[in-house]
């Protein structure tokens, strides 16, 4: 699915982040990515994503090479991408909006998004939260919000950057509950090791 082969990346300021590096996401993977601040975690999934371009190295996702701009509008439309940032996610007015941007802007009607908000909604424990105001939500709240803003583009593949920042315990549970369910291959960044082990198979140490 995914095929990141010699990717070297280095920014602006000299920093040398990924030097060399290959990853493969096969179907049924679900991989969790942890280092230290700055090994190149967050950057990796930008690259993934057409965001920013490698040095060096090829890019493969679902088969083909990526390298310009046109090429990542098909990923992103089967790859959701959780920010480490949640506000970078959510920036319609309310809650029923945010959750119903992605599948009417993959082609779904509004009869269909609307379901498909309803759904997400109840997977993630936050019913009648429909009509919120998005910027007004808790650390936690939007967190979740906008793990049902990925969900709800029934991508095949997710990237999740820190998702577990900000929730409580019963929110964790939750999102725990909905990876473990899932059928969908997926990359995660946590620095919360214990949580990372109960829902991945696969397990890499990004480190220099």
């Amino acid at each position: 699915m995914i095929e990141l082969k010699n990717i070297s990346y280095q920014y602006q300021n000299g920093e040398q982040v990924l030097d060399d590096f290959n990853l493969t996401l096969e179907p049924g993977d679900k991989i969790g990515l942890v280092g230290p601040n700055g090994s190149g975690k967050t950057t990796l999934f930008k690259i993934i994503m057409g965001l920013l371009a490698p040095d060096e190295g090829e890019v493969i996702i679902f088969d083909q090479p990526r390298e310009k701009e046109e090429d990542f509008i098909e990923v992103r439309e089967r790859v959701g991408f959780m920010f480490q940032d949640s506000d970078d996610l959510l920036f319609c007015p309310t809650v029923e909006e945010d959750l119903a941007f992605g599948p009417l802007n993959l082609g779904k009607s509004k009869e269909e998004a609307k379901e498909i908000v309803q759904e997400t909604l109840k997977l993630i424990g936050m019913e009648g939260f429909e009509k919120k105001v998005s910027y007004r939500l808790s650390g936690g709240q939007k967190r979740m919000i906008a793990f049902g803003a990925i969900l709800a583009m029934q991508t095949e593949v997710l990237l999740l950057d820190e998702p577990f920042s900000g929730l409580d315990e019963d929110a964790i549970e939750r999102m725990v509950g909905i990876l473990n369910d899932t059928d969908r291959s997926y990359i995660i960044v946590s620095h919360n090791g214990e949580l990372i082990e109960r829902v991945t198979n696969k397990l890499y140490y990004m480190n220099e």
